[in-house]
């Protein structure tokens, strides 16, 4: 008895000391260490706030819509219910401003019109080789999914990781992609003494291989938010990614709501057949 309880107390320091140990994730398949952050979104229960969603889509706006482009995106999911949720009109006024090409008219031609609620929101280039030649050859991506096709992975086999698996199989971790772009739009510094930096390039943390073509889209109050929150780096990082994880999936509320629901109704779906079974095998006894 002595030699179980010893044996099993060692496993609980071991248990604990693995499950207490610095989780470390990786980028691109790069050793590059990547924190875990606290979002409202995340897990079983998170949900999206509103008005970090409406400051996340201003920081987009103001930031980085001149290059990237959210085509995914419609004008109408901006007021929909779950997402930023702007007033209809503004969005209508904030469309009207965009040329959208439509067509063919009577006459076979295509034309250009104001846009509308249920047009995309636009990219800010025409396409791909006009993109490359404005960025001497680097291409903006789109940012519809950017959070999505974007993450981060455990470092070695699935083995050396079976407490850090386990517990964000339970805790439904899937907020890889947005700890990734918020360590990217926060991780510009100065190059290493030692690091040689290509000639266009600036120098990022989380950025494999360290060297980005785009400059620090985010500078300490750039954007003037219209509830009057301070607008530092840090701020702007974590609402635009809030936006464009809404961006990849703007029906997420709705999902784990009826994820809850479906749970909720398995439950006593099998609370009525263990009791039905109870009665059944009760008069057969």
């Amino acid at each position: 008895m002595t030699t179980l309880t010893s044996g099993m107390k060692r496993l609980a320091v071991f248990a604990l000391a693995v499950v207490s140990t610095p989780f470390v994730a990786y980028a691109a398949g790069e050793a590059i260490h990547i924190d875990r952050q606290k979002w409202n979104f995340a897990g079983f229960s998170g949900r999206f706030d509103q008005n970090q969603l409406q400051r996340g889509f201003q920081v987009y706006k103001d930031a980085c819509a001149q290059c990237h482009g959210i085509s995914r995106v419609y004008f109408r999911n901006l007021v929909q219910p779950g997402g930023p949720v702007f007033n209809e009109d503004a969005v209508k006024g904030l469309a009207a401003t965009y040329q959208i090409q439509d067509g063919p008219n009577d006459d076979g031609k295509m034309f250009k019109r104001p846009g509308r609620l249920s047009d995309r929101v636009p990219p800010p280039y025409a396409n791909e080789q006009e993109a490359r030649s404005v960025h001497n050859g680097a291409y903006p991506p789109d940012l519809s999914l950017i959070t999505k096709a974007r993450g981060v992975e455990y470092q070695g086999s699935l083995f050396a990781h079976p407490f850090h698996i386990l517990k964000d199989m339970v805790g439904g971790y899937q907020e890889g992609g947005a700890d990734y772009v918020y360590a990217l739009l926060t991780g510009y510094a100065q190059a290493p003494a030692d690091f040689k930096l290509a000639d266009g390039m600036q120098y990022n943390k989380a950025f494999p291989g360290h060297q980005i073509s785009m400059p620090p889209p985010l500078s300490e109050g750039a954007i003037k938010y219209q509830d009057g929150t301070p607008a530092t780096v840090d701020q702007m990082a974590r609402d635009v990614v809030a936006f464009l994880h809404w961006a990849g999936d703007p029906k997420q509320d709705e999902r784990k709501r009826m994820g809850f629901l479906v749970l909720v109704y398995l439950g006593f779906t099998a609370l009525l057949l263990y009791g039905a079974k109870r009665r059944i095998w009760a008069k057969a006894h």
